[in-house]
């Protein structure tokens, strides 16, 4: 196309700019080079001049112009119609065509980069060609250290050097059972393997709007919860009726109530307070003097049977506590599957340590799955942790979700050759994750055919039968919630956990404290629905930054593991062999926390 020099100075000479031959010369090229005529050179040099202040034109000037603006503006230009023009014409490519490709996607990567948190290197993406694809085949066989790589989202990772250094690798700490001289590795899911989720009616499988509760429903679903279980005591214990709490008596009455606390300081003796049901005391509250009892155990929101003098009908002097009843075990059917022996691990997070981002712990763990190939992989969240000193100072320069998924796919395809079924249990500390109890399971949706068959996303909490073995599983601490509130007294020795862990079995509830923990945002109507006890577990299952331990209570094996709160701890590893049976009785499960 042919420019004219005179026509370029004169459309400069209107915005007072006047420019030597040189620099006109320089214009002129560049028209040619660009495409432009001379009234659309002159308009953008000037906006370009204004919004960089400068007063003359320069040859520096037109070079900087050229860099800054022509270029990247122009090439972003021709990228945008390539587009168009991709359905008809796929003629090839020369080499400036693919170098303006390259610009334009550093010129995005830079943007994206002005929205995150600076970084010492740069955070390029893989830049693939159609002669060079990246599929997901060849991602696959890659090993987890290549899937994983924090440097692409922490450019501050640096190897945790107590965790490198330990020396208790790989060390039992406590066990249960005949635990020696059994060999602890699986089939690597090659048996028959029957996993389902059971539920209260129905377990809970989809996300659902929150924070929309309001009193009166919440007032509704704690009634309905002291009424049922007042019910099954009502029967069980043969009691012929509950009495008004308010009414006065001379004789013993028996009642029926949540417990409760009379100020918003931590429950202690003096303060109980028993809130009555709805039907025989219209939710009315009476203080309670437990000086008469010799043996008690309570907590806010427990639902219970107190036997009593309530003279004035102003205080109830308890003289008994009713027991709370579990409810009944699993009763194995056909389609529970055989009863062959099979090896569960299980894993709770965060798998990352407190001093570093590299998920050193994960790959471990990863190295384990495949040298023992468990049957079942239950994996607790958080799998990237709300409380971790790098997510609240907000370091990462990748969104939390793409961690968490570049995490998830590195356990999924760096375990595919072990076979081994992957449960994936969510945590309300997942910092990507919906932060409401219950919890609706991750969502996955790009999961190959190949992996569907193995991997299953399930709730928090959840009740999951394999082969007809009952495991109960909750990443939330509700030991230590539950440890914080509880009272109690006891003639003789009386352990902490125990007790707890029984009125979790007897309240038939994975979170039977109320109110809940601050940190703990429970929606109650699906509470309700996705948070009861279906039946009582054979093994229950609760991550806690208490001390780990198993223990044996009401025909259930019960295992608690320690979360990773110290420096240089790996994830707890409790890999669970088990044979079915009869639900009624005891199972044969042997429990060790490596």
């Amino acid at each position: 196309m042919a420019v004219s020099a005179q026509l370029l100075v004169e459309e400069l000479h209107i915005f007072g700019l006047e420019c030597e031959e040189a620099v006109t010369e320089k214009l002129v090229e560049l028209c040619i080079l660009y495409g432009q005529n001379e009234e659309g050179m002159a308009s953008e040099l000037i906006a370009f001049c204004t919004s960089t202040r400068k007063d003359c034109l320069t040859l520096e000037t037109l070079n900087s112009f050229e860099h800054e603006f022509l270029s990247k503006r122009l090439s972003r230009t021709w990228h945008g119609a390539s587009k168009d023009r991709g359905h008809r014409h796929a003629g090839p490519r020369d080499i400036v065509s693919i170098q303006e490709l390259i610009e334009v996607e550093e010129e995005e990567e830079t943007l994206l980069n002005s929205y995150t948190t600076p970084s010492k290197g740069s955070q390029k993406r893989t830049i693939t060609t159609p002669e060079t694809p990246l599929t997901k085949r060849s991602v696959s066989a890659r090993s987890p250290h290549q899937l994983l790589s924090p440097s692409s989202f922490s450019p501050s990772a640096t190897p945790p050097q107590k965790y490198s250094s330990r020396s208790n690798r790989g060390e039992v700490v406590t066990s249960f059972g005949s635990a020696q001289g059994v060999s602890w590795s699986g089939s690597g899911g090659t048996s028959h393997l029957s996993l389902k989720v059971l539920g209260h009616p129905e377990p809970l499988t989809r996300s659902y709007k929150y924070m929309f509760q309001k009193l009166p429903d919440i007032r509704e679903v704690l009634t309905c919860k002291i009424e049922e279980l007042g019910s099954e005591l009502k029967e069980h214990y043969k009691i012929e009726a509950f009495a008004p709490i308010l009414v006065p008596a001379q004789e013993p009455v028996t009642l029926l109530g949540q417990i409760g606390c009379d100020s918003n300081g931590k429950l202690n003796h003096k303060s109980v307070i028993l809130e009555g049901d709805l039907e025989h005391s219209s939710g009315t509250q009476i203080p309670v003097d437990l000086s008469e009892l010799k043996e008690y155990s309570l907590f806010p929101g427990q639902v219970v049977v107190m036997e009593g003098i309530n003279t004035t009908g102003r205080k109830l002097v308890a003289t008994r506590l009713y027991e709370g009843v579990p409810l009944p075990f699993h009763q194995p059917d056909e389609e529970d599957g055989d009863s062959e022996q099979f090896m569960v691990l299980v894993a709770c997070g965060p798998y990352t340590t407190s001093d570093s981002i590299t998920f050193d712990p994960l790959l471990d763990l990863i190295t384990i799955i495949n040298r023992d190939r468990p049957d079942v992989c239950i994996l607790f969240g958080p799998f990237l942790d709300a409380k971790h000193e790098q997510v609240e100072s907000c370091l990462l320069t990748s969104s939390f979700e793409d961690v968490f998924k570049q995490c998830l796919r590195t356990i999924i395809e760096g375990t595919r050759s072990s076979g081994s079924h992957l449960i994936f249990v969510p945590s309300l500390r997942d910092v990507h994750h919906e932060p409401v109890y219950p919890q609706p399971p991750f969502s996955c949706s790009d999961l190959l055919r190949e992996d569907k068959k193995r991997v299953r996303l399930v709730s928090e909490p959840c009740t999951l039968s394999i082969n007809g073995v009952i495991f109960g599983l909750t990443s939330t601490d509700l030991l230590f919630h539950m440890g914080a509130e509880e009272i109690s007294s006891s003639s003789g020795t009386s352990d902490r956990f125990s007790r707890i862990l029984k009125h979790i079995l007897t309240q038939r509830s994975y979170y039977p404290l109320y109110p809940p923990q601050e940190d703990v945002a429970i929606d109650y109507e699906n509470f309700y629905l996705y948070a009861q006890l279906p039946v009582t577990p054979d093994v229950f299952i609760a991550p806690s930054e208490l001390r780990y331990f198993v223990k044996v209570g009401l025909n259930s094996a019960i295992s608690q593991q320690c979360q990773n709160q110290f420096l240089s701890g790996p994830p707890a590893l409790t890999p669970l062999g088990s044979a079915g049976g009869d639900g009624g009785e005891n199972k044969s499960v042997c429990i060790v926390l490596k």
